[in-house]
């Protein structure tokens, strides 16, 4: 009889995957803190353009401010993910003021965003957006199964808003999503997308990307398997709470960002003005 698989413990296995990376910046003052936040913003609206995420005037990126903590960064009303350049994000109150900048802020975002980052204080970027795949899996009204690596990030740390109120123009919805999520990383928001949430935007936006790819995964498994008449392989709890531990980590999901933000940066660097 085989042995039964050992996997590593988490400090080790991580550190053999990310040990001796480079690291999320450190700033010398809110000012630099600031900018970065806001270059890293319009880079992954830019990305999510690229990527086909962006639905008319649906979707929302979001950026805490490193100084007035209540407030966050976010895409004006109306502007198109392609063209957004850091001098055109506007800075948002938790009450749905404008506090910088002279554009409309979108109702929906302000609910969702606000209630999240309330709701979280540690984090600091947020994505939601009506992408495709995100979009067809949320109307199964279910969550995500650990049957890959890449989705085993999300493995037992993703919510479901199993619930549809309409369009998010009031607080209350977006409570009841910022609820939904609780402590994890993403959510599912039933007939309407995706939602994510990291330490950094660079951690959110890759959240978002990659859990976008997982759903066209699952979607595309399960239609394979129906046609087969064979079931989905799961990965085991033990396997996949491995799996979870390396790629499901902040710093993981901030350094599987780096190598798009190097791509976007090199093709549209405009969006640093």
């Amino acid at each position: 009889m085989n042995a039964p698989q050992k996997f590593d413990d988490s400090r080790s296995a991580a550190e053999k995957m990310f040990g001796g990376l480079p690291q999320p910046p450190v700033f010398e003052t809110v000012a630099e803190e600031r900018q970065h936040r806001k270059q890293r913003l319009a880079g992954a609206f830019r990305l999510f353009s690229k990527f086909g995420f962006d639905e008319g005037v649906a979707g929302h990126i979001t950026a805490r401010d490193p100084e007035f903590t209540e407030t966050f960064w976010v895409n004006p009303f109306g502007m198109h993910f392609s063209q957004i350049k850091a001098s055109d994000l506007i800075r948002v109150s938790h009450e749905g003021k404008v506090v910088e900048g002279n554009r409309p802020v979108n109702a929906a975002a302000f609910a969702i965003h606000s209630r999240v980052h309330a709701s979280r204080p540690e984090s600091v970027g947020a994505a939601h957006s009506h992408s495709t795949y995100g979009r067809a899996f949320a109307a199964l009204g279910r969550k995500l199964d650990p049957i890959s690596q890449d989705v085993c990030a999300f493995y037992n740390d993703h919510g479901l808003y199993d619930d549809y109120g309409g369009v998010a123009a009031d607080l209350d919805e977006g409570q009841q999503i910022a609820d939904a999520l609780g402590s994890c990383k993403a959510a599912i928001l039933q007939n309407h997308g995706l939602l994510t949430v990291g330490k950094t935007v660079d951690e959110a936006a890759w959240w978002f990307i990659t859990m976008e790819r997982s759903c066209q995964v699952q979607l595309l498994a399960e239609a394979a398997a129906a046609g087969t008449n064979q079931p989905l392989k799961l990965i085991s709890h033990e396997a996949a709470t491995q799996a979870y531990r390396i790629v499901g980590t902040p710093f993981g999901g901030w350094f599987q960002f780096q190598p798009l933000y190097a791509r976007i940066l090199k093709e549209q660097p405009d969006f640093l003005d």
